[in-house]
């Protein structure tokens, strides 16, 4: 087994890991926030966040959900839930997920099985400095419809489109909303007051949805 670490977003890569390592990992964390965990076949990264990274996945949980009430869309958020399957030997906990047209099928569940449940609409990562994982092919590999990647300046939005993903301008979990629309509101997230900013953000899709 050999190991990597990123001490700026305090990752650490280990290569030649079972399966069975990883389920064992993924026990022991249960009812801890972190570290989080992300399998790709044997390769394993364990990623502690810094207080900006949680700040702006929090800022961002927050924006998606205030968008999705003012658009009238049903959501549910499902955090940094561990998503996996055995059979592809890949698993993930994302920054944050979100489920939207698939809502009403994980309704009142409280653990997901990706054998029968389907994955998050729409998967957050937060990536300030870039992961030495391929994790994009994990989720297209899980089958993940919609994912956003922000790096603190510049955020992607990315649609599955067969077997890769393809950047796209406008979310397709939430019509109307744009990335450089969500990359603005985040750039304001960091120097407005928290209550200001979400009015803000209130205001702007009360307008959008009456356009």
């Amino acid at each position: 087994m050999t190991a990597a670490t990123t001490l700026a977003e305090q990752r650490v890569v280990l290569r030649n890991v079972s399966w069975e390592a990883y389920e064992r990992l993924l026990r022991d964390h249960a009812e801890a926030s972190s570290p989080r965990l992300f399998y790709d076949r044997g390769t394993l990264e364990i990623m502690s966040p810094s207080a900006k990274h949680e700040q702006l996945k929090d800022a961002v949980t927050m924006l998606i959900a205030v968008i999705a009430e003012e658009f009238g869309l049903n959501h549910r958020g499902f955090g940094s839930t561990t998503f996996r399957r055995e059979d592809l030997a890949r698993g993930f906990e994302p920054d944050a997920c979100f489920y939207f047209a698939n809502e009403p099928r994980v309704r009142g569940k409280e653990e997901i099985d990706l054998a029968t449940d389907p994955p998050p609409d729409l998967v957050v990562e937060i990536d300030i400095t870039r992961s030495s994982i391929d994790k994009m092919a994990t989720f297209a590999a899980l089958e993940v419809p919609e994912v956003w990647r922000y790096d603190g300046r510049r955020l992607q939005f990315f649609s599955l489109q067969g077997r890769e993903y393809v950047e796209i301008t406008e979310s397709a979990a939430l019509p109307g909303l744009t990335s450089k629309a969500v990359e603005s509101f985040l750039a304001e997230s960091e120097r407005m007051g928290r209550l200001e900013w979400l009015k803000m953000l209130r205001e702007w899709a009360r307008a959008r949805k009456g356009d």
